[in-house]
């Protein structure tokens, strides 16, 4: 069995202090293919945001393993690079685009030929290539956060996190970096792991969606995506299998925000649903 690039093993994270214990997330386990691009989704609190720091390496899980190309994580690894949400808070505003898109590679001690070349190559991936002289302040959220993926992609990372990156930009704004992300994936074949609150956006960009509980977090199901790999704004939306996909995603949502890890694990138990990290299809899969 060939061994998956990013493997999450029992991932626990508790939070202590002022006198009280907070189990942010229970047990996480699961696993991603390379190449693959995988969502997740779950209730505001659910301890997302929380999950992808200890993949990165940026918190230290109270229990529990993150391993990534066999290696495990035990800090941040230089073959993955994050797209946080709050894209202004990660450029430098007195440096230009190219400035802050570089930044990074210098941590690579490539020579200036090189960075340059990767820098390019990104702006022009991300369609920036004739803004590479201004300044972040200069641009719209959109193109801001355009920079902060061209960053990420000049880096060359095996393994690219999100942090519900398109949370603070407009609809239309949010369709046009959606693509771009598929496009990237593409084209890049890098695995993408996506963390997003938007229900149509896990769906639209996954291959599968991974649906949290409540805090104390486990992961409620892990749903394949049985879309076409060609996917379009206007067709795939409007698409019947989408529609379901939409819907039964939006009913798991909705049955973790009143339900906390203790219970889905005796649930599990009761019913003997499946584990965790080993893809469920939805009801009625249609080619």
């Amino acid at each position: 069995m060939t061994q998956p690039l990013l493997d999450v093993a029992g991932v626990q994270k508790t939070y202590t202090g002022s006198g009280r214990t907070v189990e942010a997330v229970r047990d996480l386990t699961f696993s991603v293919a390379d190449g693959e691009l995988v969502c997740i989704v779950g209730p505001s609190g659910a301890g997302k945001t929380t999950l992808l720091k200890c993949i990165a390496g940026l918190l230290e899980p109270t229990a529990g393993t993150v391993t990534l190309a066999g290696s495990r994580v035990d800090g941040p690894p230089e073959a993955m690079a994050v797209v946080f949400q709050e894209y202004g808070r990660s450029l430098y505003p007195w440096m230009t685009v190219e400035g802050n898109v570089e930044l990074p590679l210098k941590q690579k001690k490539l020579d200036k030929a090189r960075r340059r070349e990767l820098v390019r190559d990104a702006l022009e991936a991300v369609g920036l290539a004739d803004v590479h002289g201004a300044y972040p302040w200069q641009l719209s959220g959109g193109m801001q956060q355009r920079v902060a993926i061209a960053r990420a992609v000049a880096y060359q990372p095996k393994v690219l996190l999100m942090d519900e990156p398109f949370a603070a930009v407009d609809a239309q704004t949010r369709a046009d970096l959606e693509d771009l992300i598929r496009s990237l994936w593409h084209k890049l074949g890098v695995t993408i792991l996506f963390v997003t609150h938007d229900i149509d956006e896990s769906v639209y960009l996954g291959q599968r969606v991974l649906v949290l509980s409540s805090s104390p977090t486990v992961i409620m199901e892990d749903l394949a995506i049985d879309l076409p790999d060609e996917r379009n704004q206007l067709e795939t939306r409007s698409s019947p299998r989408f529609a379901e996909l939409r819907g039964h995603v939006y009913e798991q949502i909705q049955l973790a925000k009143h339900r906390k890890g203790d219970q889905h694990q005796a649930d599990e138990v009761a019913t003997g649903s499946h584990r965790a990290g080993q893809p469920a299809v939805a009801a009625d899969p249609r080619p």
